[in-house]
C-alpha cells in the first residue's frame, strides 16, 4: 500500500482528531477523522480504511466494541490502540487478531509513523 492509502482515526476528543489529521497529512497520508465508533461504522470507512487509529474509551461505543464488531462482520483491518488510560493492553475477543499497536497518550510522533508505515508495508 502507499501513501494515498486511507488511514482512519476514531477519537471522541476534537483536539486529539485535528492533531492526528494534522501529523499524517503533513506525512503524505489520506486521512479520514470521525467522532464515534458509531460514524466510522456507518460510513464507508470499515471497506476502504488501510490502516485504524482508535480510542480506545469513548462514550456510547467503546474503541474494543467497535473491533470486536468489524471482526464479527468479517472486516479486518489493522488497529492501532490509543488511550488517555495507561495500562495494560486491551482486552479483545478471544477469535480476534492482535490489534497492531497500544499506545498511550501522549505517544511520539514518529513511533506511530513508523508503526503506520509498518502496516502499510505488510499489505504491499
Amino acid at each position: 500500500m502507499s501513501r494515498t492509502s486511507i488511514i482512519s482515526v476514531v477519537d471522541d476528543d476534537e483536539s486529539v482528531r485535528m492533531a492526528l489529521d494534522s501529523l499524517l497529512r503533513s506525512n503524505g497520508y489520506t486521512v479520514r477523522v470521525y467522532a464515534n465508533a458509531e460514524a466510522f461504522l456507518s460510513s464507508t470507512g470499515p471497506h476502504d480504511t488501510a490502516c485504524l487509529i482508535c480510542d480506545i474509551q469513548m462514550p456510547g461505543m467503546s474503541g474494543i466494541q467497535m473491533y470486536d464488531e468489524l471482526f464479527a462482520s468479517g472486516i479486518h483491518i489493522p488497529v492501532i490502540f490509543i488511550t488517555g488510560y495507561p495500562g495494560a493492553p486491551p482486552q479483545v475477543s478471544v477469535n480476534a487478531p492482535v490489534p497492531v499497536a497500544y499506545f498511550p497518550k501522549p505517544f511520539p510522533c514518529n513511533e506511530l509513523l513508523a508503526c503506520i508505515e509498518g502496516v502499510l508495508e505488510r499489505q504491499a
